[in-house]
Formats: C-alpha cells, structure tokens, sequence
C-alpha cells in the first residue's frame, strides 16, 4: 500500500477508512509534527493502512483566540515556568466533538506526571471505546481547570518527567492499539506480551540454536508442546519474581514451589 495511503490526519487533511475504522484517536497537542512520521511506521502504521484505527491530531494552538495564537501563561501565586491556558484546550476538545459528534462519555486523557500509572490492565479499559482523545500537556503544565473540568482520566507513564505528553502519547496509543483485532498478526502475540497476565513475558529465542557457545535450551528444541507450555510458565514466575516482585505479590500466587525448574 502506497506511503501516501498511511498519513495522518492533521486538522482535517485526511481521514482513511473512516466508516470501517475500530477506534479513532484524536490528538491534541501544541507539536502535531512529533506524530506524523512516528505513527506512520510499525504496528500503528499497518493499522492506520488497514483501516483499523484512525489518528487525527489537532494543534491546540488553532483554537486560540488571541491575537497572537498565546496558549500559555504565568502561574496566579508566581512560580518558574509557564502553564497551558485553560481556553483553547476547552475550545479545541468541544469543538472536535460537536464536529465529529463525539458521545458523552468518551474518554479524555489528559497525559501527566500526576496521573495514575499506565498499565496493561489501563490499556485494556479503554480497548472497547469508539474514540478516545489525548491531550498532551506542556511546559510546567496545565490549568487545574482542564484536570477538574474537562479530562476524565490522568495518565502517566512512570516516576519521571519529559518535556511533554506527546511522547508518553505514543506510547498510550500503540498499547491500545495492537489489542484490536487484526492488529498484530496473531492474537497469540499480545497474549504472550509482558504484563498480558500480570507477569512478565518468559524467555525467547530463535535461530541459531548455539550461538558463540551459548545453546538455546534443550526443552525449547523438543517438540513436546506441553512441557513448553509449563516451562514457559515457570519461566515467565521465575523471571517476574526476579524483576518485579511486586507483579507477584499483586497477583497473589499461592502454588507451592512456583519457581522451581
């Protein structure tokens, strides 16, 4: 399929497959560039191609209305830095849904380090929704109003700071994204994936069998699928209980010996 078939939709320039599409994201941000080239490759893109799921992004800075297109501000109280200005996020995200005739209760996430931290479970809560917007906060954030008034969830992707949400938005979307049908190649991709049944995904390996000394394990080579199958599980224990021990106290194993090859 032609690159020009795979572009992304900036403020209208171009929808695909609209009427067959599983789930539309809208973006809105301040650097609509950052998605274009990103979204286009990969597991997104082939979606995108398929028409499985549409991305319209929307530059907050279009809804503004002051002269000069402002979209930030100094803090009431004083305070380094600027803040996202509550008028053209409103004005953006209402417009976008009165165009597209969005229904209420759509999600609107709001990425912040504030947010509540995004897991697969996060993912999969929002892999049933038609349309979901991102908002993409910047400088030293947004006006509490847009938080209280206007986003329904906060997200956040981890216990550090980036410049921007466009980012952590990236990575919001290719989670979502790869849980719908005809996605990924098979269904069986993402369930093997880390964090699929709150462990983390075990061993893999592939040609050569012995590379520099090092063998793949005899059990991989065996063909005998149900031993896989266990020493995969086992494996997969054995690796969360080493990395994130924290999976397995959430996850309440209670089998004896579950580490034991």
């Amino acid at each position: 399929m032609a690159y020009a078939q795979r572009r992304i939709k900036i403020n209208n320039y171009m929808i695909i497959n609209k009427a067959t599409c599983l789930v539309n994201f809208h973006i809105f941000t301040l650097f609509p560039n950052i998605f274009t080239n990103t979204l286009n490759e990969g597991v997104t893109g082939r979606a995108i191609s398929k028409g499985l799921i549409n991305l319209i992004v929307h530059n907050i800075r279009d809804y503004s209305t002051s002269k000069h297109k402002k979209v930030d501000d100094y803090p009431f109280g004083g305070g380094p830095g600027m803040l996202m200005k509550p008028e053209p996020v409103f004005q953006a995200v209402e417009t976008v849904k009165k165009q597209y005739s969005v229904p209420d209760g759509t999600p609107i996430i709001l990425m912040t380090p504030q947010g509540k931290t995004f897991t697969h479970k996060i993912a999969l809560s929002f892999q049933s929704f038609k349309t979901i917007f991102i908002i993409c906060g910047r400088y030293e954030g947004v006006d509490e109003r847009i938080r209280n008034y206007l986003a329904t969830d906060e997200i956040s992707i981890g216990d550090f700071v980036v410049s921007g949400g466009e980012l952590p938005a990236l990575n919001i979307i290719d989670a979502i994204a790869r849980l719908i049908p005809g996605v990924i190649g098979r269904s069986e991709s993402a369930q093997n994936d880390s964090f699929y049944n709150d462990l983390l995904q075990f061993p893999q390996y592939t040609r050569p069998a012995n590379f520099r000394g090092i063998k793949v394990p005899e059990i991989l080579l065996s063909g005998n699928h149900e031993k896989i199958k266990t020493w995969r599980e086992i494996q997969s224990l054995k690796k969360t209980s080493q990395n994130r021990p924290d999976l397995i106290i959430k996850k309440n194993i209670t089998r004896s010996n579950p580490l034991e090859t």
